[in-house]
């Protein structure tokens, strides 16, 4: 019995050991890239990015946590502007800052994360012409620690990642088509 008690430790000691030395192997960086074609001009698409407050329309994540406790500091959009979140465990706890505003061209954010785990990334939307429409690229890169590369390897987060950004490009896409659609206010 003692013989096979240690047989089987020795087996899983192997395994635990095995994923240690692939996980180190991992990239000690992630990138996620993703772009979808919006039918309105660059300039209405910009809007919806560099406010914090019209994320609710289009972001993936405002859903996972209707509860969630959101707050708006600085600016109201563009350089400056601030938003923190405090939810449940999908969505965490962490802060939005736009540290770079170029309409309609670019938008840098810095994304820090509190809770599940701290971690910083970088996050960069760009708006291109193209045709009557916008190409608008949503990527988002950082640093990944050993346990941010176990948890990308056990969890798939680049395909969960990829997943969240089309679902919210085209959240963002019927958005703006739609506020594109619409007429104007008279005055």
């Amino acid at each position: 019995m003692g013989k096979i008690l240690l047989i089987g430790l020795g087996a899983i000691g192997a395994v635990i050991g095995v994923f240690a030395i692939v996980v180190a192997m991992q990239p000690d960086e992630f990138a996620v890239t993703r772009s979808a074609t919006i039918d309105a001009p660059p300039a209405a698409v910009f809007a919806h990015v560099n406010d914090f407050r019209k994320w609710d329309a289009w972001s993936p994540w405002a859903k996972l946590d209707p509860n969630a406790k959101n707050s708006f500091e600085g600016n109201a959009a563009g350089e400056g502007a601030i938003f923190k979140w405090s939810g449940n465990n999908e969505v965490g706890e962490g802060s939005m800052t736009i540290v770079e505003s170029k309409p309609p061209e670019r938008i840098r954010i810095r994304l820090d994360f509190i809770k599940p785990m701290e971690d910083t990334s970088d996050v960069t939307f760009t708006f291109d012409p193209e045709g009557s429409g916008t190409k608008v690229t949503w990527a988002m890169s950082g640093k990944s620690n050993f346990v941010g590369k176990a948890m990308c390897m056990v969890m798939g987060m680049k395909e969960t990642m990829n997943a969240k950004f089309d679902e919210g490009l085209a959240a963002m896409k019927k958005t703006v088509e739609a506020e594109a659609r619409s007429p104007s206010p008279t005055p």
